[in-house]
């Protein structure tokens, strides 16, 4: 499999949340490594494409995410 960009592997985690988590943790590995790959220290994920981008749901995947090591900040709406 061919290294993803953060924009490839962010879109990977939306898709991943529509689809009820589907190969969610892989996905965050992905956008892991691809952060890594790029030098940035966080993903930025737009709310309006989240399921639940209530301020509960949001709360929730930051902290699923920082679980797995990866820093997630929210596009301003």
């Amino acid at each position: 499999m061919s290294e993803q960009t953060v924009a490839e592997a962010t879109n990977r985690i939306y898709e991943s949340l529509q689809a009820d988590n589907a190969d969610i943790d892989m996905h965050i590995a992905n956008l892991k490594a691809a952060l890594t790959r790029e030098g940035l220290k966080e993903a930025i994920l737009d709310p309006a494409k989240l399921v639940q981008s209530n301020r509960s749901g949001r709360k929730l995947l930051q902290a699923y995410f920082r679980q797995r090591g990866v820093t997630v900040v929210y596009a301003a709406a």
